[in-house]
């Protein structure tokens, strides 16, 4: 019998409404990862040398890193600030300005000055720019999650909840494909000189279309019986803190190994295999878009089973599998080997998608409808502090210092944690 089968269904709705809604969550939040992956991508081959002094090329790099880091800190506020209005106002309305905050920060990017043109202000402005990402990615996954989630039919809450995680694959399949075109077809002083702003400025397009879609879809049913029972909360955060702490401590811990995950197979990956084990930028480039299709292919693979074993089950056997592959980290991650390479990639991507696809579903089912947007999303976003923000620096220092396999050991640890969380989390919720 399914985990899950108890399920309330929500208000009846056409298949050509849930369409809509399954594609404006999937297509809003590929937007947003399109945009974050971009900064990710050019954090390691383009900033270090073009907004930062080029006297010291390592620790450009680490500044560079340093500003990737700081969206991870906007993020909770984002999660404060859109969370209050998507349990106070609504889902729709608030992910409409949650995408457009994203946006526009994406597209000033492209326009800005370089180190060589106005000294020191070029990062201090894409330091601003970077924080007006995690803002509204803060309030942007969320709430997308909860479109999806709240409009399921009874059995397939972590199948629909999968939809706004397929677009992380696919946003970062599309960054980095932009860079390897990019790289592929231009020379090094024109790439430098401007063809590195292209994907930063094509996000307009983007937007725009995302933008469109989100405002033809109505609002949730769950929020809707919130309204219709007069219980929203006037101050979301306080309602999150002051009642629901567990459920929050819980949910920020469970999500810990998926950031630190994730972002060890990308930003430092490429950064380390480009740098010490001599791949070129092209290739690695390659290699990573071939794992993110492992990491695209296991999301609605975690998502069946979860619906069909429950979405804790699925979390804890995806954070032991993490656990396993972060032990075999270091004799994996090789040079000298393309294949080797590859395994790696595919390996540590599709773990990535196994422990991505169900965990929106969990997150949102830890908070009562009237406080989820602020609760999933506040647990989301402080883990991604603790997980992400300084997780290619942490490894990168790691690496330089104690070896490889010292980074393997991190993820470890940070998988460890997400289970231990785990097993304290409470019985998959029967309605939303």
């Amino acid at each position: 019998m399914s985990a899950v089968s108890g399920e309330a269904a929500p208000a009846a709705q056409s298949p050509a409404s849930r369409r809509r809604v399954l594609f404006a969550s999937l297509i809003g939040t590929t937007i947003e990862f399109f945009d974050f992956y971009i900064y990710a991508t050019a954090a390691v081959l383009v900033f270090p040398k073009l907004f930062f002094p080029a006297s010291d090329p390592a620790s450009a790099t680490l500044q560079s890193l340093a500003t990737f880091a700081l969206a991870f800190f906007a993020r909770p506020v984002g999660s404060a600030l859109f969370g209050h209005f998507g349990d106070r106002v609504g889902r729709k309305a608030t992910l409409v300005a949650a995408l457009l905050t994203m946006g526009i920060s994406t597209v000033v990017i492209g326009l800005l000055p370089t180190y060589a043109q106005i000294g020191v202000a070029a990062p201090i402005l894409l330091a601003l720019c970077r924080f007006g990402q995690g803002l509204g990615l803060g309030g942007e996954w969320g709430g997308a999650v909860l479109l999806a989630t709240e409009n399921a039919p009874p059995g397939k809450r972590a199948w629909y909840g999968m939809f706004p995680q397929l677009g992380a694959p696919i946003g970062f399949f599309l960054a980095s494909g932009s860079f390897l075109l990019l790289t592929h077809y231009m020379s090094e002083p024109a790439f430098f000189g401007w063809g590195w702003r292209v994907p930063f400025l094509a996000s307009a397009v983007l937007v725009l279309v995302g933008l469109w879609v989100r405002l033809r879809i109505t609002e949730t049913p769950a929020f809707q019986r919130v309204i219709d029972r007069a219980e929203r909360v006037r101050l979301p955060m306080r309602e999150v803190l002051v009642k629901h702490p567990r459920a929050l401590l819980v949910g920020t811990l469970l999500t810990l190994s998926t950031f630190v995950l994730f972002y060890l197979m990308t930003v430092f990956s490429l950064s380390w295999g480009t740098s010490a084990l001599g791949y070129t930028r092209e290739q690695f480039l390659w290699l990573q878009m071939l794992g993110v299709v492992f990491f695209g292919l296991t999301i609605p693979l975690s998502a069946l089973y979860a619906d069909r074993r429950g979405r804790r089950a699925a979390m804890i056997a995806a954070t032991v599998a993490i656990i396993v592959f972060g032990l075999a980290f270091a004799p994996l991650f090789v040079a000298g080997s393309l294949g080797g390479t590859l395994l790696f990639l595919v390996l540590g991507l599709g773990l990535m998608g196994m422990t991505y696809g169900p965990v929106g579903t969990l997150l949102a089912e830890q908070f009562p409808a009237e406080v989820r947007y602020t609760g999933a999303s506040l647990a989301f976003n402080l883990s991604g502090i603790f997980g992400a923000s300084l997780a290619p620096y942490i490894a990168t220092w790691l690496a330089k210092h104690h070896g490889l396999q010292s980074v393997g050991w991190y993820l470890a640890g940070a998988a460890l944690l997400s289970l231990v969380a785990l097993l304290g989390v409470r019985r998959d919720q029967a309605e939303l």
